[in-house]
Formats: structure tokens, C-alpha cells, sequence
């Protein structure tokens, strides 16, 4: 009777074991960097109600927060998408010509298709600070200025 013999199977590669939590921060670069998951600038504003108006009823915020001081709303947290706002009221102990916006711009990243957006917002007696545009990095995006004069852009991605 002729043998039978069996080949081995060729040995299973062995994946490599996953780190641990504390292994991975080991590894990471020491001091360790600075990671955020997300940012929610807070904006000291001339009039709440107003800017609130802007944000919520031209630009489509919801209001999720309100903060109360002495009885009255002395603040609020707006919410588009993943993207947190703050509204803070001005106590104008520094001044009520102090201006505001200077300087300052925040770059709104969506998947909306601005020109549609755009259109809303002029449709409801918003003013652009430039229409829609193809930017020369690719993207498409407009500009538009809260009561403030806080500088806001609204790209979409591609």
C-alpha cells in the first residue's frame, strides 16, 4: 500500500498584536501634541437678538442653548450640522464703540451646494461680501458678514 503523506499547511502569519491605549500614547511623540475633536467659537455681539436673527433665521442655525444673567438671556449656542456657535451679549463694560469682526474669519465647510445657499440668504435680504465662486484651491464658497462685521465664508466640498 503507498504512503500517504499529508503536507503541511504553511504556517499562518501572525498579525501583529494591537497596541493598547497607553502603548499608542508611549509611541506618540512626547511632549504629545495637542489633539481636539472640535472647536465652538464664542462671539461677543453688539445685539443678541439680532445676531441670533441672523444666525438662525438668514444662515439656518438652530438654537440648542440659552444662558440666563439677572433674568435676561445673556447668551445662546447655535448648531449647523457638526459646527457649535456662541452668541454672547455685550455687557459694553469696555465700551459701546467697540469694534467687533475685525480681522476675524470663520471658514464654514458643508456639503450643500452654496450657490442654492446663497440664493436663499439673498432672498431673504441677506447681503453677500461676494457672490459665489470657484476659489482657486477648488472649492466653491461666497462671503458674508454677521451684524459685527464677524467675516464668514461658506465653501462647499467637493
Amino acid at each position: 500500500m503507498p504512503s500517504t503523506k499529508r503536507k503541511k499547511k504553511p504556517a499562518a502569519k501572525k498579525r501583529p498584536a494591537k497596541k493598547s491605549a497607553s502603548a499608542t500614547r508611549k509611541s506618540r511623540k512626547q511632549p504629545e501634541t495637542l489633539r481636539l475633536r472640535s472647536v465652538a467659537p464664542s462671539l461677543t455681539v453688539n445685539s443678541l437678538d439680532r445676531s441670533i436673527a441672523f444666525y438662525r433665521d438668514l444662515l439656518g442655525f438652530v438654537q440648542s442653548d440659552q444662558w440666563e444673567m439677572n433674568g435676561r438671556v445673556a447668551g445662546v449656542e447655535l448648531v449647523a450640522g457638526n459646527v457649535r456657535l456662541m452668541l454672547m451679549q455685550d455687557d459694553f463694560a469696555k465700551g459701546r464703540d467697540r469694534v467687533k469682526g475685525v480681522g476675524t474669519r470663520l471658514n464654514l465647510r458643508t456639503i450643500q451646494d452654496v450657490d442654492a445657499v446663497a440664493a436663499r440668504i439673498t432672498s431673504q435680504g441677506g447681503a453677500l461680501t461676494y457672490p459665489p465662486r470657484d476659489m482657486e484651491w477648488g472649492e466653491r464658497a461666497f462671503g458674508v458678514d454677521d451684524p459685527d462685521g464677524f467675516h464668514l465664508t461658506i465653501l462647499q466640498v467637493r
